[in-house]
């Protein structure tokens, strides 16, 4: 990131916007919410490459007047997005009849936002936003992995026999859950997809655009399902 910057700087850009994630925060108690202001407490290494980068950026404008803004975001979802992710990898196995992987007992917590409102909250932020100020962006409304696939399996007309729990993976924070009071306030954003008309218009993306699913879910992505998803599922059925 600090190459980055720089290199931003060299060439005199007006704005730069910094895209990190709520995951910095770390995992959130039963009623907590990470505001701006709170703590970084990052739990996986991809966490804290992204609060690193949050400081770097954050020296680069004291130091500098390095002319940045930084977004802290939920969990995204929509059309287009990679079969990997929790969400589109759900329906998509759901749609060919496989098993849906869900990972310890289901029951840790996310945001959602729909992919079209965080586009809007961006552009709000690069056009709008203080400088050297940091916005969170986000639903507001924490909801568990499990309650995310039954809706999933609902809207489908598909059984919760599909549901497999398998072993959870190292460092999965429990929850995560931000205040996007700021954005609200400051830039008048507001989300305006909620979650169960987000996931029936994703959903639908997915069951006709079979095509473009199955070029995703080819070469490179059988090795990565297989190594997080059916090797897990082995090795519960071994215990």
């Amino acid at each position: 990131m600090y190459t980055d910057a720089r290199a931003a700087r060299r060439g005199k850009v007006s704005r730069f916007l910094h895209v990190s994630t709520d995951e910095v925060y770390g995992s959130q108690g039963p009623d907590e919410e990470a505001d701006e202001e709170s703590l970084l407490k990052p739990n996986s290494p991809y966490a804290a490459s992204k609060a690193a980068s949050d400081l770097v950026v954050r020296a680069c404008w004291k130091t500098y007047g390095f002319p940045v803004v930084t977004t802290r975001c939920s969990n995204n979802y929509g059309p287009n997005q990679f079969p990997e992710k929790l969400i589109p990898l759900m329906i998509t196995n759901a749609l060919e009849g496989r098993k849906l992987p869900v990972y310890g007992d289901g029951l840790n917590e996310r945001d959602w936002i729909f992919v079209e409102d965080h586009c809007r909250a961006i552009d709000e932020t690069l056009h709008r936003g203080k400088e050297g100020e940091v916005y969170n962006i986000g639903f507001g409304q924490p909801i568990s992995n499990l309650s995310v696939v039954r809706k999933i399996l609902q809207i489908l007309g598909k059984s919760e026999d599909l549901i497999e729990f398998v072993p959870d993976r190292p460092g999965h924070d429990r929850r995560y859950a931000l205040k996007p009071q700021k954005i609200s306030r400051e830039l008048n954003w507001r989300p305006t997809v909620g979650l169960d008309e987000g996931l029936a218009r994703t959903v639908e993306w997915y069951r006709t655009n079979s095509e473009w699913v199955n070029r995703a879910k080819s070469g490179e992505y059988r090795t990565y399902y297989e190594r997080f998803y059916e090797r897990r599922s082995s090795t519960l059925e071994e215990l």
